[in-house]
């Protein structure tokens, strides 16, 4: 490390979704960091980076940012997942922390070099898991954690939306080798969820469809992991779902939980929020589960999103030997599973 005092100097790679509204926000509202230089070679993106965040350098390539490596601490890696492992080695022998956002790597043997690598050289690397601070699945892991579901048997969740003509990005170009298709997208997030609840996975079962016509990469899938603590995890992930079902549907021994529709941290940043807006990530009471059995359900309110959380980790680690927000090891059980069920295809 460049430098273990406050503020955090960072740059971050990407200035798309990840990069514009799950990464620089948080960066730019918490104290202990500071937002020195955004990567993107897209013209629109820079001027909207530059309006956005004019203390900022804004430059064009990786070659531009690593030239300067030592004015910084951290990298943030919000680029297509392809450039994930190349991009996060660089940063690591530039003596700098990493954040590599989700997936980690698009294979298995990449992401175990990288935190064989971090080991090595006492490096900070964490992966950007952000959905741990979903606010519902806050709600969930504190039911589970206090046992009020009874032994969880079956735990349902979902991502499903819409969207049978996708607008145009690098995903449309993207193949599962480039860690294309949802199941590299947005099955992280669903599985990481999984494993934070009922930890290591003693079998796989999945089917990965592609169903727009001419799409390169999976569009429509289903995991279900059996979990070695007994409980069985279902998965949906499926762009082309004209009704969405429940986003967690938890069966236990003595009571359920169920949820419907999206964490609103995110759009409400699209929306222009600030996370440091008083009633942000604040579910809206309409928008609370049920808790209970049938004939006797519960509203259960939902506890408040903090994606913050993630930077003010982060923080703490890198200024005072904390641990990372996620441990790499995690993501990595993540992108092991998700290469298991690709090479079963």
């Amino acid at each position: 490390m460049a430098s273990h005092s406050a503020p955090i100097r960072t740059a971050v790679i990407g200035f798309g979704l990840s990069g514009r509204t799950f990464h620089s926000p948080f960066i730019a509202a918490n104290p202990e960091f500071s937002l020195d230089v955004i990567v993107t070679g897209n013209r629109a993106r820079r001027a909207d980076a530059a309006r956005l965040y004019p203390k900022a350098r804004i430059v064009a390539t990786t070659a531009e940012l690593f030239e300067h490596a030592a004015e910084l601490d951290l990298v943030v890696i919000g680029s297509p997942p392809a450039t994930h492992a190349d991009l996060a080695d660089q940063a690591l022998d530039a003596g700098l922390a990493v954040v590599v956002d989700k997936p980690f790597a698009v294979t298995s043997d990449e992401g175990r070099a990288l935190v064989e690598k971090a080991d090595r050289l006492g490096a900070t690397l964490t992966v950007f898991h952000n959905r741990r601070w979903d606010g519902d699945f806050l709600t969930l892991q504190a039911l589970v954690e206090a046992g009020s579901l009874g032994e969880v048997r079956r735990f349902e969740s979902r991502f499903e939306f819409w969207k049978p003509v996708p607008r145009p990005s690098w995903k449309l170009e993207a193949t599962p080798d480039d860690g294309g298709g949802l199941l590299y997208d947005l099955g992280p997030h669903l599985i990481d969820q999984a494993l934070v609840l009922f930890g290591s996975v003693a079998d796989v079962y999945a089917e990965v469809l592609t169903r727009r016509e001419g799409a390169l990469a999976d569009d429509d899938v289903f995991v279900a992991l059996t979990h070695e603590s007994g409980t069985t995890s279902h998965l949906w992930l499926n762009g082309l779902a004209a009704q969405r079902a429940p986003r967690f549907h938890v069966l236990g021994s003595e009571s359920a939980y169920t949820v419907w529709g999206l964490d609103g941290q995110e759009a409400a940043l699209k929306q222009g929020a600030e996370p440091t807006d008083a009633d942000f990530g604040v579910a809206d009471e309409a928008d609370w589960g049920l808790v209970g059995i049938d004939g006797d359900l519960t509203s259960y309110p939902t506890e408040r999103g903090r994606y913050d959380l993630f930077y003010a980790d982060l923080a703490d680690a890198i200024l005072r030997d904390g641990p990372v927000p996620v441990d790499p090891r995690d993501a990595l059980r993540v992108i092991e599973i998700i290469e298991r069920i690709h090479a079963a295809r």
